[in-house]
């Protein structure tokens, strides 16, 4: 069965960074969707970057300038490079990928991806 699951989180100062991981598995697709989101305590999800099958990302402008989404088809693996973090950027972060879905053009899409991770927590204090 399909699988994502992120790692990298952590609690870093105001002006760190982290890099978050996503592992997938469980299939065989090659051309899809990816996405990253955000959920913060007591807020709605806010999707922060998609990827499209070809490489090209979108993001929020929340995050722009800030975050560098990247993928590795071969390895199933995409990433998400945090720099310059802010304490408004802690979050729960979730990677979600759509296997019928070559690419997420709005980034309120990436939250009805059909796959979605546990999320790894990031803190920024």
């Amino acid at each position: 069965h399909v699988q994502l699951v992120e790692s990298g989180g952590g609690s870093v100062q105001a002006g760190g960074s982290l890099r978050l991981s996503c592992a997938a598995s469980g299939y065989t697709y090659s051309s899809y969707c990816m996405g990253w989101f955000r959920q913060a305590p007591g807020k709605e999800r806010e999707g922060v970057a998609a990827i499209d099958a070809h490489g090209s990302a979108i993001y929020a402008d929340s995050v722009k300038g800030r975050l560098i989404v990247a993928r590795d088809n071969a390895k199933k693996h995409l990433s998400l490079q945090l720099n310059n973090l802010k304490p408004e950027d802690t979050a729960m972060y979730y990677c979600a990928a759509d296997f019928r879905r070559r690419r997420a053009p709005r980034l309120t899409d990436v939250l009805d991806l059909a796959y979605k991770g546990r999320g790894t927590q990031v803190t920024v204090s």
